[in-house]
């Protein structure tokens, strides 16, 4: 019953957010406004949950600066406890069904946001092309969970190109993020949350210039994720 209630809470507190955050867009297209409801959207899930973050490595980050972050995803709960935790702006990357939901699907398709379409791949491409102007024009960092699904078992899967790919066109620096534990809070297939602690570790910044070919996408993907496994092997220890 807790538990139920527990989901029905976020639901409400989700939906009530994405109402404010869509009215913001109507008075601001500079998405200042917008962003005022990043930490009470993340914030209120979070304490809802039962969910306690804690961070490491923010020295790594210099403010004002655009980043790609690249992070291991192992629990629904992985976004908010990013946004809750990055500092700036951020985007992220969400599939076009998404943007079907009431209230909060639409203020993803009408805010800074990059919806995407697997299957299309002119969509795609018009993807990273937004993903380039918010990262050079609005100077908004962008997230990207290089896994492209939850792990199960929280251990970190075989990365996907698509991350690198935008680093290598960009060129802005990528900063590696390791989730630890969250796995636990919510595992994926269940809607069962456990209150607990999750461990956020951003590393530091890994230099995306010269990466002219497939090889070096490759190179540089193999690079950022092994200092994730690196760091989510640490923190289970």
């Amino acid at each position: 019953m807790l538990n139920f209630l527990k989901l029905l809470l976020i639901a409400l507190h989700v939906e009530i957010v994405s109402f404010f955050a869509l009215i913001s867009l109507l008075i601001d297209r500079s998405f200042n406004l917008y962003y005022l409801c990043n930490l009470p959207f993340s914030r209120g899930i979070l304490a809802i949950a039962g969910i306690k973050v804690k961070t490491s490595g923010l020295e790594n980050i210099e403010k004002g600066k655009a980043y790609i972050y690249v992070s291991n995803h192992s629990s629904q709960f992985d976004i908010a406890v990013l946004q809750s935790v990055i500092p700036g702006k951020i985007s992220m990357f969400f599939k076009k069904e998404l943007a079907k939901i009431p209230l909060f699907g639409w203020q993803l398709w009408a805010g800074p946001y990059i919806i995407i379409d697997r299957k299309n791949p002119d969509s795609a491409r018009k993807s990273l092309d937004k993903a380039k102007w918010l990262l050079s024009e609005k100077k908004i960092s962008v997230l990207l969970f290089a896994e492209g699904t939850r792990s199960v078992s929280g251990e970190v899967q075989q990365f996907k190109r698509g991350a690198f790919n935008l680093a290598g066109k960009v060129a802005f620096p990528i900063i590696p993020v390791t989730i630890s534990g969250s796995q636990k809070i919510m595992p994926k297939g269940k809607l069962k949350i456990n209150p607990g602690v999750i461990s956020v570790h951003f590393d530091k910044p890994v230099n995306t210039e010269n990466i002219n070919s497939r090889q070096d996408e490759i190179n540089l993907m193999n690079k950022v994720r092994d200092i994730i496994i690196k760091n989510h092997s640490m923190e289970a220890v």
